[in-house]
C-alpha cells in the first residue's frame, strides 16, 4: 500500500470568501490514513487565486507520488486544472478523485442503469475515469485504503450499503475526529453572534426526496447515520480544549431527524455547566418536524440561530419539489422559533418546475409577511445526483427536461460540462447565471426576479444586503457544501510564495 499521500482541496472560486468552513470530509479521510500509518500532506488551495502556481511550487518539494482530491461539482473546473498540473509535472503519479461530485455522478449513473438508460451521467463517469486513476464514490474513510493498494479498481464504491466500506452507526462512532491539526485552524473566520466558531458534522444523511437536492439516489447521502450524544459532545469538548472555540456550526442536513436530538441538546447544556463555559451553536432543522420541545432544548444548549430550507412559499412549488412541508407548517416553524428566541435564516430557491412570476411573488410576499432574521435566495442548479438531473430526458440537442409526475410542470436545463464550466453557479448577488428555465420564465428572467426579490425583501425587512459575516453566504441548500485556507503540513517546516502571500508549510506533529 502507498504510504505517503498528498491530499488536496481545490479552491472554491464561486464563493465570496473561501476561508470560512474547513473541509471536514477530506480531514476525516486524512485522520483514518494517519491512523493506518500513512504519511499525509494536506494542501488546501482555497483562497489562493494563483493556485496552479502554488501547486507547482509544492510539487517541486513534495516526495508524494499519490494525490487525492476532493471536489464538489462547482469545484470541478479548479480540480480539472489541478489534475492537469499534476499530470504535467508528475506524469506517473496516481491521482484519486473523491468527494461530492464523484459520489453524485456515480450515483446518477447507477440510476440510469436501473432505468436501462445510457445518458449524460454515464458520459460524465467515463470522462472522470479517463482523467483520474481512481474514483472514490460515497463514504471515503475506508474506501481510500483500497485506492492506495497496488492495483486498485478504477471506481471504488463506498456508496453501497452492502459493502464494508459503507459507514454504519457503529463505524461512524469509531472513526477518529477529523484531522484538523493538518490545517491552520486559526485562519478560519466564522462566528456565531460574535463567538468564534468551528464547523462539525454530528450525523450523516438526509432521508427526504427534494427534487433539487443532490444525493437523493445515493445511500451515503440519503441514509441517516448518527453518533451518540456523548460522542458528539466529546468532539465539542475536544475543539474547546484544543482550539479554544466555544462556537459550533453543526453542518448536518437536518438536526431534528435525529430521534435523540433533545437528549443531545440536554447533554450539551449540562456539559457547559460542568465546564463553566457558554457555547453558541447554529444548525439546520426541518420545518414540519420542528417542535416547541426541540426549540426550547436548542436554546438551552446555546443555539441562537437556526437555518431552514423553506425554498418556496407557493403550494404548487412546494408540491412539485416534494418538500413535504406546507406554507402553513413553514409559518408555524417561524412562530415556534420566535417563541424560544431563536433567529431564523430562511433558505429560499427559485427556478423549480412550474416557477412563474406568480410563484416568485408568493415567496417574496411570504418573506415580508413572516420576517425572517436573514435569508438567502438562490437560483437552483441541476447538479448530478439530483432528481432534476437524474430523471431528466433530452428533449432537444443539449437541452434536458425534468417533468413532475403529478402536475406535469417542467424544468429545462442546458447541458453543462462540469469539468470546465464554472459560470453555472455564482454565489455573489448580482453575478448569478442561470442554466435552467421553466415553461413560464426564461433563464434571464429568473435571474432578474431573484435579484429583485433580494433587493425588495431586504429593503422591506431592513436587512443588510451584504451580511457582515461572509460565512452566511454559503448556507445554501442544494446538497453542495462550501470548503475552505491554503496550508500545507508536511514532515518539515518551510515556506514558499504565491503572489504576494507567504504560504506556510508546517510540521503535522
Amino acid at each position: 500500500m502507498i504510504d505517503h499521500v498528498c491530499l488536496i482541496i481545490p479552491p472554491s472560486l464561486f464563493l465570496l470568501d473561501e476561508r470560512v468552513f474547513m473541509s471536514l470530509g477530506i480531514l476525516k479521510v486524512a485522520a483514518v490514513l494517519e491512523q493506518e500509518g500513512v504519511t499525509v500532506e494536506l494542501l488546501d488551495l482555497s483562497g489562493v487565486s494563483n493556485y496552479e502556481e502554488a501547486l507547482a511550487a509544492h510539487l517541486e518539494i513534495s516526495p508524494a507520488q499519490c494525490f487525492g482530491l476532493t471536489a464538489t461539482t462547482p469545484q470541478m473546473p479548479a480540480a480539472t486544472s489541478i489534475h492537469r498540473t499534476i499530470r504535467r509535472l508528475r506524469p506517473t503519479a496516481r491521482i484519486i478523485l473523491g468527494g461530492p461530485h464523484a459520489t453524485l455522478v456515480c450515483a446518477a449513473a447507477k440510476h440510469e442503469r436501473k432505468r436501462s438508460v445510457i445518458g449524460r451521467a454515464a458520459r460524465a463517469v467515463k470522462q472522470l475515469t479517463g482523467m483520474f486513476d481512481v474514483l472514490v464514490a460515497g463514504d471515503g474513510e475506508f474506501a481510500v485504503l483500497e485506492a492506495l493498494q497496488e492495483a486498485p479498481a478504477g471506481i471504488i464504491d463506498g456508496d453501497d450499503p452492502r459493502s464494508q466500506r459503507f459507514l454504519t452507526h457503529a463505524a461512524l462512532e469509531r472513526l477518529p475526529f477529523p484531522a484538523r491539526h493538518l490545517v491552520d485552524v486559526s485562519s478560519y473566520r466564522f462566528s456565531i453572534d460574535g463567538t468564534r466558531a468551528l464547523s462539525m458534522i454530528a450525523q450523516l444523511g438526509c432521508p427526504f426526496g427534494c427534487g433539487f437536492c443532490g444525493g437523493r439516489t445515493s445511500p451515503s447521502l440519503r441514509r441517516i447515520r448518527t453518533r451518540s450524544p456523548e460522542h458528539i459532545v466529546n468532539e465539542m469538548v475536544h475543539l474547546y480544549q484544543a482550539y479554544g472555540v466555544t462556537g459550533f456550526m453543526l453542518y448536518d442536513d437536518e438536526l431534528n431527524v435525529n430521534p435523540k436530538m433533545v437528549s443531545l441538546m440536554s447533554l450539551i447544556a449540562n456539559t457547559q455547566q460542568r465546564l463553566g463555559i457558554e457555547f453558541r451553536l447554529r444548525g439546520f432543522i426541518k420545518a414540519e418536524l420542528f417542535t416547541d420541545e426541540q426549540a426550547g432544548a436548542m436554546y438551552e444548549a446555546g443555539f441562537r440561530w437556526i437555518l431552514v430550507g423553506f425554498e418556496s412559499a407557493h403550494p404548487r412549488i412546494l408540491d412539485n419539489i416534494q418538500k413535504q412541508a406546507t406554507r402553513e407548517e413553514n409559518a408555524r416553524c417561524m412562530d415556534i422559533a420566535r417563541r424560544h428566541h431563536l433567529k431564523v435564516k430562511a433558505l429560499m430557491s427559485l427556478g423549480h418546475p412550474g416557477e412563474s412570476e406568480e410563484t416568485v411573488q408568493a415567496t417574496r410576499d411570504w418573506l415580508v409577511e413572516t420576517g425572517p432574521d436573514d435569508f438567502d435566495a438562490t437560483v437552483i442548479t441541476t447538479y448530478p445526483g439530483t432528481p432534476y438531473f437524474d430523471e431528466a430526458v433530452e428533449t432537444s440537442p443539449g437541452t434536458w427536461t425534468y417533468t413532475c409526475r403529478g402536475s406535469q410542470d417542467r424544468l429545462h436545463s442546458v447541458e453543462v460540462d462540469y469539468r470546465h464550466v464554472a459560470e453555472y453557479y455564482k454565489g455573489a448577488p448580482g453575478n448569478y447565471t442561470a442554466f435552467v428555465y421553466t415553461d413560464y420564465l426564461t433563464s434571464g428572467r429568473l435571474v432578474e426576479l431573484r435579484d429583485e426579490l433580494e433587493t425588495d425583501v431586504r429593503a422591506k425587512l431592513a436587512l443588510p444586503f451584504n451580511p457582515a459575516d461572509p460565512g452566511l453566504r454559503y448556507e445554501h441548500s442544494m446538497g453542495q457544501g462550501s470548503l475552505p485556507p491554503f496550508i500545507l503540513r508536511a514532515s518539515s517546516p518551510s515556506t514558499m510564495r504565491a503572489g504576494n502571500r507567504t504560504l506556510r508549510i508546517l510540521p503535522s506533529r
